[in-house]
């Protein structure tokens, strides 16, 4: 599809009320299929100020681009459903490309890259009653936790609370847990050692008063041969999540391969790596990781 940017203007500039026309009469459909796996592509990152990929710091900075690698995406056999912000999915809808899709809304996306109050990750995306307005299934939060940073603290209480009113509204949400620390130059990053994941698993199952709507989002760990101990800390549902995009992109499948055996781990939500592959083809990078499930 070729993205027409001059019409999404238009129809925003004179039409905003089609934004919610084209939410209400989407098709919909359960979130697992009969296969009981989930393959979402993710594209929340710009909201965060994290456009780079690999060593292309504003790949994702281009609208119309970006959104024709996801339409591309989208309609690939196999692939369930898109994460995004709230300006992304109005776009996909204006386009008609959610029929039929899981349609996630990213929840919070305060903690912006590289910022100082990157930790203390404020609900600046979907709430919970914006997600059930617009008919839309799931909702997604990151849970980023540093011992040493206050910050943390606020962004746990807030989650608690976010999953208590999904859980409310019978909507699932997907916790993305991490370890996280600073490094001597301040820049953050996330902890992928066995023990780590594990106390980060066990910390975002534990939150909120009903876990009934809970799934996870993890990482593989550095050594994948640690998943299968790391997973059995929790009982909740699972997906694997892209992470950075690396050279290594027939490792990263294998890493994923081995992890989607495991009993809790239901599926994939992966996103720079499918729709900005290091060879440029994203149907083919798509067709790869479907392929997995």
């Amino acid at each position: 599809m070729s993205i027409d940017i001059a019409e999404l203007v238009r129809v925003r500039a004179q039409h905003p009320e089609a934004i919610a026309e084209a939410a209400a009469r989407r098709t919909r459909r359960p979130l697992l299929n009969t296969s009981g796996r989930l393959m979402i592509v993710a594209a929340d990152h710009p909201a965060r100020g994290a456009l780079g990929v690999g060593d292309r710091k504003f790949a994702m900075a281009n609208r119309a681009d970006l959104l024709q690698r996801l339409v591309l995406a989208l309609g690939r056999p196999g692939v369930d459903g898109v994460l995004a912000t709230a300006d992304i999915l109005d776009d996909l809808l204006l386009l008609g490309a959610l029929d039929g899709k899981v349609v996630m809304g990213s929840m919070n996306r305060g903690g912006l890259q590289g910022a100082s109050f990157e930790l203390d990750d404020r609900f600046t995306g979907h709430r919970p009653e914006d997600i059930e307005r617009l008919g839309f299934d799931a909702g997604k939060l990151l849970l980023r936790i540093c011992y040493d940073d206050p910050g943390s603290l606020t962004t746990l209480e807030s989650t608690a609370r976010a999953i208590d009113a999904m859980a409310e509204r019978r909507l699932p949400v997907f916790v993305e847990p991490f370890i996280s620390r600073r490094d001597d130059d301040g820049k953050l990053g996330n902890d992928l050692s066995a023990e780590a994941v594990t106390k980060s698993i066990a910390i975002a199952s534990g939150l909120g008063g009903s876990s009934a709507y809970t799934w996870l989002k993890v990482p593989v760990t550095e050594n994948p041969d640690d998943m299968a101990e790391v997973m059995a800390t929790s009982t909740l549902p699972a997906v694997l999540l892209g992470g950075e995009v690396g050279g290594d992109q027939d490792g990263a499948y294998e890493k994923w391969r081995g992890a989607l055996q495991l009993p809790t781990v239901r599926g994939l939500v992966v996103g720079r790596s499918l729709l900005y592959p290091a060879d440029g083809d994203v149907a083919a990078a798509v067709d790869t990781a479907v392929g997995l499930l």
